[in-house]
């Protein structure tokens, strides 16, 4: 029996998760297997808030952002199972994380987050986040659904 892999679109991903812009950091949710793992991406754009000021001259986005929009895939494949529908998932701590390249207006950051303990309102997972085939940063998180 194969896994139901499911995809949505940002009108979907806004009905899932309270993020708006400029905090909503995923664009699309390509694949995700409910209870599993999740695959996305964010384009970057010069026009992100962010870039201004991060670095006037040497846009970067934020290390921080980079963690918060894996945060946010996370949070997408919870809202798919129907004991966690409707609830808010936040951050309860993060470990192990590194930041290993660069990112860029232009690029596209592709993200993907595995769950890998669920444990009624306590989730740890794994993501990482690349541009391209380079590593862009990783991170072990846990997840509190309040």
């Amino acid at each position: 029996m194969s896994e139901e892999k499911l995809s949505f679109d940002v009108m979907e991903i806004m009905s899932m998760i309270p993020h708006r812009y400029p905090f909503l950091l995923i664009d699309k949710i390509t694949e995700c297997v409910p209870g599993k793992y999740s695959k996305g991406y964010k384009n970057l754009t010069i026009n992100e808030p962010f870039f201004q000021g991060h670095f006037p001259g040497n846009p970067i986005m934020p290390g921080v952002l980079q963690a918060e929009a894996l945060a946010q895939l996370g949070a997408g494949i919870l809202m798919t199972l129907p004991e966690y529908k409707g609830k808010l998932v936040v951050y309860a701590g993060i470990d192990n994380c590194r930041f290993k390249s660069i990112v860029r207006p232009g690029d596209r950051l592709d993200m993907y987050v595995e769950l890998t303990k669920v444990r009624g309102p306590v989730i740890k997972s794994h993501g990482q986040a690349h541009v391209g085939e380079k590593l862009a940063m990783e991170a072990d998180m846990i997840f509190s659904v309040v």
